[in-house]
Order: C-alpha cells, then structure tokens, then sequence
C-alpha cells in the first residue's frame, strides 16, 4: 500500500501528478496521460468528451476522502500531512490564478519552456510562443 496518493502506483492519480510534478499544466491535452479522459470543467449542457469537473477538485476530493478513511484502512491519508497542493510543491496562488486566468494568458501551445522550444522547432515555428508565460507561470 502507498504511503500517500500520488505515490501509488498503476492509478490516474498518480499519472497525472507525476505530469504535474514535470512542470505540465493541467489543460486538456497536457494532463491525460495513457488515455485518461481530460477534466473537462463545468459543461454547460451536454457533458463533452471528459470528465465533468475539474483537475484541482479531483485532487481535493481523493485528499479528503483518504483523511476520512480510518487509519488502519487502505488509502489512509494522516491528518498532519499537507493538503495535495502542498505535496506536490504547487504554489496556492500560482495554483488559483492559473486555474482562473488560463486561456487570457495562453494562446496555442502549453508547457514548460522547454517543452515550448521542442514542439515549435519539431512544428518549425521560427519563434517560441507562450515562452514568457510559461518561463512567468510555469516555472
């Protein structure tokens, strides 16, 4: 048994840490990893291709139900540990401006700067877009 959730092997959870921990935002594409349906937010009326809510909440929700798990149960998470932002070194503030701010401050393509730099010269761009963003909120 894993010691914390994201540490727990063969679980969307975990994949999707792990892409966090790599520096990867969580827009649709950058955070299913081997398949897994991207979040998909609130849908307004027909539920699109995705899970109908939000990264942050799936992490919030597996955080608490793991605290209310007795503590000789499977899953277990110890009340003095950090809240999931905080495990996985996710600034709060960063955290809640991206989640609210995304599509003003990112046009096309997403990731770390380095990340960037590889998909325009594999794309053949001739400049880097989205490099001051992701070098201002993602590193």
């Amino acid at each position: 048994m894993a010691e914390s959730p994201e540490q727990s092997e063969f679980t969307s959870i975990a994949e999707r840490t792990d892409k966090l921990k790599q520096g990867h935002v969580p827009a649709k594409e950058e955070c299913n990893p081997s398949g897994l349906h991207p979040f998909a937010g609130y849908p307004p009326k027909s539920i699109p291709k995705g899970l109908p809510f939000r990264l942050k909440e799936n992490l919030e929700l597996v955080d608490w139900t793991g605290r209310a798990i007795l503590e000789y149960m499977r899953g277990y998470i110890p009340a003095n540990q950090p809240p999931i932002l905080e495990w996985l070194q996710i600034d709060l503030l960063r955290w809640l401006y991206m989640t609210q701010h995304f599509e003003s401050r990112f046009k096309g393509l997403v990731g770390t700067s380095y990340k960037l730099k590889e998909a325009c010269q594999r794309l053949g761009y001739h400049r880097t877009s989205n490099l001051g963003a992701a070098l201002r909120y993602l590193a």
